[in-house]
């Protein structure tokens, strides 16, 4: 058996030291030094030498590419955020806001599974009453999921082999410590240490693990940044807590496409899935109103709708506000510029607020043409036509470019009833869809002009 001893580490240079000290003595980075575990290696048997064992040496054209067995989890949204489908051995890491709904979705896929597949949900933050009385309220399938109260990562892993579930849930691993570490949990070095050893199990038990991560008050994972490189796949949850609608993001899918959207709602039941996100988002006044303008945007594998409003209003200050929510403050400053330098329309003194209807992301570039049809919208006070919609991107010499997916956009569209489109030129197809115009655009006055035809 490896023996393993403790060692401190600088997260700046990596330097180890057999005891704490403030400061370290290689960089001279103050509080760097944390707990880790460094194991002893083994002899080198003989048999191998200083060639190494080759058995495992293959050529690409060698290793079999068949597909990864997946398994449904029971909801649809889940399934396409995770790529298809849960795979064996996978690790998750699942992070969002306190109460946003990450106990809840788990408690529900584990409920489901357990009809069919062995599970195991273990929880360092709740009692098993806990967990009990919201599945109790969710009138979730209580029957044959099993529930274990536990922090200590050496009694998890052996119940685990012991029991061998196919999937299996740390809530959360904030709360889990080794035994092999001094260190209180919720550290660093326990947090990775014990995402280490879980992985490990996984990998080789074959057993698929979700891990409920805590964020910081920035929005970002808690713990060490190679929680995120350890794992297969990272969901985030976003949405407002006291909002209807929650959505689970990928930004990491060793599996699967990243950036895919999984949209829910929140019910006195739990998680509901929203199969069509376009109507929930599209949810608008019946009359036109200035400021506001359909986009499409595109979120992993399918287009989806949604509503950009716009808010101008003259600016007693002497920095003028630019505001937005769920948009790039700063690529809005860049299009306002580009808007007075080649629109002809100034808005200098003139405060800016931009929202997204429904809590949505879009950080793609599609959004800056329905971004400045909003914005001119609100600043003239002539509200935009209902069944309009406005895609594309704009450069800084004024041309509109064309985005991807296009033609997957306008079929969208015509589904949901839009009867005119300005597009880039690039994304125009041969053949409109049926009762959709296209006005195809390849400057920023063309697209100006055709706003209010």
């Amino acid at each position: 058996m490896a023996k393993a001893k403790r060692m401190y580490g600088c997260t700046e240079c990596g330097s180890t030291f057999p005891k704490w000290a403030g400061q370290c003595t290689d960089c001279g980075a103050w509080n760097t030094l944390v707990e880790t575990v460094v194991e002893s290696a083994p002899a080198a048997s003989g048999r191998s030498g200083w060639a190494g064992d080759t058995a495992n040496l293959k050529t690409l054209a060698e290793v079999s590419v068949e597909d990864v067995p997946r398994f449904a989890t029971g909801s649809t949204e889940l399934d396409r955020v995770l790529g298809g489908g849960l795979v064996d051995g996978s690790v998750v890491l699942i992070g969002g806001d306190p109460g946003i709904g990450k106990s809840t979705i788990l408690l529900q896929t584990l409920c489901t599974l357990a009809e069919r597949y062995k599970a195991l949900y273990v929880t360092g933050e709740e009692s098993q009453q806990q967990v009990a009385m919201r599945a109790r309220r969710l009138d979730l399938p209580q029957d044959k999921l099993k529930v274990m109260t536990e922090t200590c990562i050496e009694s998890i892993i052996a119940t685990a082999r012991r029991e061998q579930p196919k999937v299996m849930v740390i809530d959360s691993i904030q709360t889990i410590f080794t035994e092999q570490l001094q260190s209180a949990p919720g550290g660093v070095a326990q947090v990775r240490e014990s995402a280490a050893l879980l992985v490990r199990f996984a990998k080789q038990s074959g057993t698929a693990i979700f891990l409920v991560g805590h964020v910081t008050k920035e929005g970002a994972l808690a713990g060490p940044r190679v929680l995120e490189h350890m794992v297969d796949t990272v969901l985030y949850f976003e949405g407002e807590s006291d909002g209807r609608l929650r959505l689970l993001r990928a930004v990491k899918n060793r599996f699967g496409a990243v950036n895919e959207l999984g949209v829910f709602g929140m019910t006195d039941k739990g998680l509901k899935e929203v199969s069509n996100p376009s109507a929930i988002f599209l949810t608008r006044a019946q009359e036109s109103v200035p400021g506001s303008v359909v986009m499409a945007t595109w979120e992993g594998s399918r287009p989806m709708l949604v509503e950009v409003q716009a808010l101008v209003d003259t600016s007693h200050l002497a920095n003028p506000r630019r505001v937005t929510l769920g948009l790039d403050q700063n690529r809005l400053a860049m299009l306002l510029a580009v808007l007075h330098r080649h629109g002809g329309i100034p808005t200098y003194d003139q405060d800016v607020f931009l929202n997204v209807v429904g809590g949505v992301k879009v950080v793609e570039t599609a959004a800056d043409l329905a971004l400045m049809a909003a914005v001119i919208s609100s600043l003239r006070d002539r509200p935009l036509p209902h069944d309009l919609l406005v895609f594309g991107e704009v450069g800084l010499s004024g041309e509109i470019r064309p985005v991807p997916s296009g033609q997957e956009r306008l079929k969208e569209a015509a589904k949901h009833g839009f009867k005119r489109a300005i597009v880039p030129k690039g994304n125009a197809p041969k053949e409109a869809p049926p009762g959709l115009q296209v006005v195809a655009v390849t400057r920023l006055e063309q697209a100006l002009d055709a706003l209010f035809e």
